[in-house]
């Protein structure tokens, strides 16, 4: 009997949550299914190499590429395309807000089993007001288990419409590499501490909490500083205090050389607390605020019941000297054996065995049409409301700009799309970092399926899509 295959689509989000659940799962499915991910995060570069899975990179509505409009339909053209090809039966989406050509998949091909793995720990953001319309879309809503679960006092909290499961992790005992092999795999000194720094850049207040973070390792004597991300603010100059050894590294899956490191400092998003502490690192909570996701709740239910430290985000002083209390082998100690107690992370198996068999159900899918119809009323109307209350800000920012206009250094250039099935990661990133439009295909795709992306292509960007052909 043939695999079945299941595609996984994630959301661009503020971390790698999405994507790195998505990746979970998908390893969960090798032997029984052929799982395809697709996805609006840059990260995706890093998975078809590395773990031998399908993946397809979609530009997100944040590209502007095209109008608004034109990516819902262009979104669901995509999806519904890739599921042709692939005859795949259950599209799973984890996000936090299911986009309209999301749903619209489902609505044009009943027979699919939509899934909505939808996190928990919610903070109070608009898009809960459309979290029962949403919901009503899905065939099986699926919860993410999460550590701090407790501390959920959010708009998902208290519903009753999804299946709960462990928390989702890409670190498992039985592969991580050993403390050595994993310093060897990082080009590492055996012999000299190393701290992990995975905190974001951009925004000023970001890169203040990044000093802040990197001023409280000072004085660790032979330190190592790792870092995911350069710490560099946009106009080039360095975030980073005079004194540390910084190199910044690109691994994937970072999983499997967490044994490498002394301590850690992370924003406290699910990826990053349900991987640090299931591997025991001693870690340093520093919450990112923006989006949904609730990092402070989390933050405190960690710091509270002894698993790990907790910087105030909002207090730079405090973020220095939580982060200096790593440099005490003996809190390092302490917070390793409490997060021994921690139960093993076997989420992504529960979500896969529940995909494998939605996709060998027989009983197809029921139309949701007048459901969808309220749904995208309401994404109309929320729209409408969103475009009212920003009128003024957008009219006190052109007058602003009339007198001190804004260089637009990022301009999507007018031509036509590349097209590549590519999965190296060095060129999957760069096709992915540039200005120009990239339409990205599955690893031994179709004439077919290159046809019709090219009539989807045309569609949204218009006529330069034909010198693109070959």
């Amino acid at each position: 009997m043939a695999k079945p295959t299941i595609i996984l689509a994630t959301s661009n989000g503020v971390g790698m949550g999405h994507l790195a659940r998505a990746s979970a799962v998908a390893l969960a499915l090798k032997d029984v299914a052929n799982p395809i991910i697709v996805s609006m995060a840059g990260g995706i570069a890093e998975i078809a190499s590395f773990m031998d899975i399908r993946c397809e990179y979609i530009p997100g509505r944040d590209r502007l590429w095209m109008s608004r409009k034109k990516w819902d339909k262009y979104l669901r053209d995509r999806l519904l395309a890739l599921i042709d090809e692939t005859d795949a039966k259950v599209l799973s989406f984890d996000g936090v807000v299911p986009y309209p050509g999301v749903i619209a998949t489902k609505n044009s091909n009943p027979a699919l089993k939509l899934v909505w793995v939808r996190r928990g720990l919610w903070q109070k953001k608009p898009q809960r007001f459309i979290l029962g319309l949403q919901s009503a879309m899905m065939d099986v809503i699926i919860e993410p288990g999460d550590i701090a679960r407790a501390y959920d006092h959010g708009p998902t909290s208290k519903r009753k419409d999804s299946v709960l499961t462990s928390p989702v992790s890409l670190f498992k005992k039985e592969e991580a590499m050993t403390r050595d092999d994993a310093r060897r795999a990082l080009g590492l000194d055996l012999h000299r501490p190393v701290v992990l720094v995975q905190l974001g850049t951009g925004d000023s207040d970001v890169n203040h909490k990044m000093t802040a973070a990197l001023e409280g390792l000072i004085g660790w004597r032979d330190l190592q500083v790792i870092v995911t991300k350069a710490p560099v603010a946009k106009d080039g100059s360095s975030l980073a205090p005079a004194g540390l050894d910084i190199k910044t590294i690109h691994y994937f899956p970072l999983a499997k050389v967490l044994h490498a490191f002394d301590a850690g400092i992370c924003a406290t998003g699910y990826n990053g607390v349900h991987e640090l502490l299931p591997a025991g690192i001693p870690t340093v909570f520093v919450s990112n605020i923006r989006g949904t996701d609730n990092q402070e709740a989390r933050a405190r239910w960690c710091n509270d019941f002894g698993y790990a430290l907790r910087a105030d985000q909002s207090d730079l002083a405090d973020i220095t000297q939580s982060v200096r209390k790593l440099q005490d082998p003996q809190i390092r100690l302490e917070l390793a054996a409490q997060c021994a107690k921690l139960a093993d992370t076997t989420g992504a198996q529960e979500i896969a065995e529940i995909l494998l068999s939605l996709s060998m159900a027989q009983k197809p899918g029921s139309p949701k049409a007048l459901t969808f119809k309220r749904l995208m009323a309401q994404d109309h109307i929320n729209r409408g409301l969103r475009h009212v209350a920003n009128l003024g800000i957008r009219r006190l920012a052109l007058v602003y700009r009339y007198f001190i206009p804004h260089k637009n250094d990022e301009v999507v250039k007018e031509s036509a799309p590349i097209f590549s099935d590519s999965t190296a990661p060095d060129e999957l990133r760069a096709l992915i970092k540039a200005s120009t439009r990239f339409e990205h295909l599955i690893s031994g795709a179709s004439p077919v399926y290159r046809a019709r992306r090219e009539e989807i292509a045309f569609v949204a960007y218009g006529e330069q899509v034909e010198s693109a052909k070959n």
